[in-house]
């Protein structure tokens, strides 16, 4: 396994690299201020209760000034008591005082020195814990999805991918905006934050274990980057990527990319299309959106399907992906084993 560097940091934040930092799904928001506040709080309340018993029970201590226990000789007491300072200047001398401070100034005072450093230690146990998750993360890690880009494209690559059944935790994005990987983390996703066009960001990001990528950034000169920094990694995962330009859309599967959606020209003919037939705009919008009406999905053609024609199976057949070409339903003449169907199939 490819060395990850990196060390873990606070917030929800996971590990960081000098070039690329992880952040696992952020839970709850906890504010640290809020925190300290709450117990400083209790700690002044500890302070204060035990500060009202020892006034109470003053008859039954001695100064060793003045022989007597004033109101502010209280406080002075209470505070170096539950501070284990204990200077020894003020004792309890009757059995009465004695028993209040066995029986409830030495349990404050542990309760007290508890408070104070409970902070350290909730820090370094969330530490422990966070390095806990990211251990099981990097061995558990394969076969995952990476996606490039926390955009409006990549968001709903990420909506599409969970709709069709990817699990929320073989999902991973990366992007070099610290914004968008905080978004991800809220949205219950692993991420990195790091440059897509270096080969340590994608080792961070484990990449040479991933099955998918999803190239959703905003420049086709990145994307191009990109895909030759992620191909030297993992020469087996699918790459699909996105373009502005056409004429970029060939160099992008030069770098390696297995298919590119071209934005411009794509929406150049949806709005040609609609201009003519509005409703074959909605049917193919529809097509492309899972989950509800026509679904386009894709499946290995079953045994008894063998030998038969794509246009007699009784459901519409598209095309037809046969050792890596994809062939149009009226190409084929009959359906071989391992063979896989591009298919409409409705939902209500």
């Amino acid at each position: 396994m490819s060395r990850v560097r990196g060390t873990v940091v606070q917030q929800t934040a996971g590990v960081v690299d000098r070039d690329a930092r992880l952040r696992l799904p952020a839970g709850r928001p906890v504010s640290p201020l809020r925190a300290i506040a709450l117990r400083l709080g209790l700690a002044l309340l500890l302070v204060v209760v035990c500060w009202a018993v020892v006034v109470l029970e003053r008859d039954g201590y001695r100064d060793g000034a003045d022989g007597t226990l004033s109101v502010l000789d209280a406080l002075y007491y209470t505070t170096v008591t539950l501070s284990t300072t204990g200077y020894g200047d003020i004792v309890p001398v009757t059995d009465g005082a004695r028993l209040v401070n066995a029986l409830f100034v030495t349990p404050v005072r542990i309760l007290f020195v508890v408070i104070l450093v409970g902070t350290t230690i909730q820090a370094l146990t969330e530490r422990s814990r966070k390095e806990f998750r990211l251990a099981r993360w990097r061995a558990r890690m394969h076969d995952h999805v990476l996606v490039l880009g926390y955009g409006t494209k990549g968001r709903n690559a990420v909506r599409e991918l969970r709709l069709k059944g990817t699990p929320p935790d073989r999902i991973l994005v990366v992007d070099r905006n610290p914004g968008a990987t905080a978004d991800a983390s809220r949205d219950g996703y692993l991420c990195v934050t790091g440059d897509v066009t270096r080969s340590d960001t994608f080792v961070t990001a484990l990449a040479e274990r991933a099955r998918t990528v999803v190239v959703a950034v905003d420049r086709d000169d990145t994307a191009i980057l990109a895909t030759l920094a992620l191909r030297r990694l993992n020469p087996r995962a699918t790459v699909v990527a996105t373009a502005r330009e056409v004429e970029h859309a060939d160099l992008l599967r030069q770098s390696g990319a297995d298919s590119v959606v071209v934005t411009s020209e794509t929406t150049g003919r949806l709005l040609g299309l609609a201009a003519g037939s509005p409703a074959s705009v909605e049917v193919v919008e529809d097509l492309v959106s899972f989950g509800t009406g026509l679904d386009l999905t894709e499946r290995v053609v079953e045994a008894g399907e063998v030998g038969a024609a794509p246009g007699s199976l009784g459901f519409p057949v598209l095309a037809v992906v046969r050792e890596g070409r994809t062939l149009l339903f009226h190409e084929v003449a009959a359906l071989q084993h391992g063979d896989r169907l591009l298919l409409v199939t409705g939902r209500s």
